[in-house]
């Protein structure tokens, strides 16, 4: 459907999506730049955080260049398989960013409840371990809804009330069984959405409790300011997610779905560099650092 039929509005939303993608594009590449160039952000909290970024480059990228594209030329036309393509690749990007904030909670809690046995517990064999693993679930969860999409054999409408093949739309435009779209709708939310939040919700329960315990206020002040920035990102990260599904889900609005949407895929990923790099001082400090160095 995309945002507007108003050809004089065109042109707004060309340049404020192109501007959005290439900020997003900018400040993630930043952030890998930071941590690749820095050796003291060779740490555990870094390699995930540049990983993060990098999915947040690839998650922005399957949805928003070919929005460009749409405005651009006037079409919305969306072939089925690059619709099931964009879908897919939708997916993966949002499930590792989901798995690696879940990683990145659980390296919280080890830095902060276990801070003596931290180096051995986060070391290189267990952080490349955690990665795989996400991308592997990622992938899996991934191809699960592409091959169910594939056993769609016709459609109630053609129209997606979106700016992109979201995949529940897409769920609910087709004619086949509801039994298997339901099951796998459940299925996903659980593995990506219950577990996931409630593993992050246990860790900071227990960095919490870790940092109470702490005498001084400076100390509680610096262990709670290694989480601030993962905090903002989780909250950002699951608020856009669950307006989504509330949109989609329960009292679908088009207008409130594309909104709910946009902030889910488009502006989390935006907010994200900016999160880290404003309220991260190693981050912040070495960028500053390779501005000087370029200039």
């Amino acid at each position: 459907m995309g945002f507007s039929d108003d050809p004089d509005q065109q042109p707004i939303l060309f340049g404020l999506f192109l501007s959005m993608y290439l900020v997003t594009v900018l400040g993630n590449l930043l952030i890998i730049l930071a941590v690749s160039s820095d050796i003291h952000l060779h740490t555990p909290m870094y390699f995930f955080l540049s990983n993060l970024s990098l999915a947040d480059i690839c998650f922005i990228s399957t949805t928003v260049p070919k929005m460009i594209v749409d405005i651009s030329t006037q079409s919305r036309v969306i072939s089925y398989v690059y619709c099931l393509t964009q879908m897919s690749l939708l997916i993966l990007f949002a499930s590792m960013d989901d798995i690696l904030l879940t990683v990145m909670a659980y390296d919280r809690f080890v830095a902060i409840c276990h801070p003596l046995h931290y180096a051995v517990i986060m070391n290189p064999r267990l952080c490349v371990l955690l990665l795989l693993f996400s991308v592997f679930v990622s992938i899996l969860g991934s191809q699960l809804h592409i091959l169910v999409a594939l056993q769609f054999t016709c459609f109630r409408d053609v129209e997606i009330a979106n700016f992109f093949c979201h995949p529940s739309q897409v769920f609910n435009l087709s004619c086949s069984d509801t039994l298997i779209k339901i099951m796998v709708t459940y299925f996903a939310g659980a593995i990506f959405g219950f577990i996931p939040m409630s593993l992050i919700l246990f860790s900071y329960y227990k960095i919490v409790s870790t940092i109470l315990k702490i005498p001084s206020s400076d100390g509680r002040y610096k262990a709670f300011s290694t989480c601030s920035s993962h905090v903002l990102v989780v909250c950002l990260f699951y608020g856009t997610s669950i307006g989504v599904y509330l949109g989609s889900s329960i009292s679908y609005s088009p207008r409130k779905g594309m909104m709910a949407s946009l902030m889910n895929t488009v502006v989390t990923p935006m907010l994200n560099p900016f999160i880290y790099s404003l309220r991260n001082r190693d981050i912040s400090s070495t960028l500053r650092r390779i501005y000087r160095w370029r200039i």
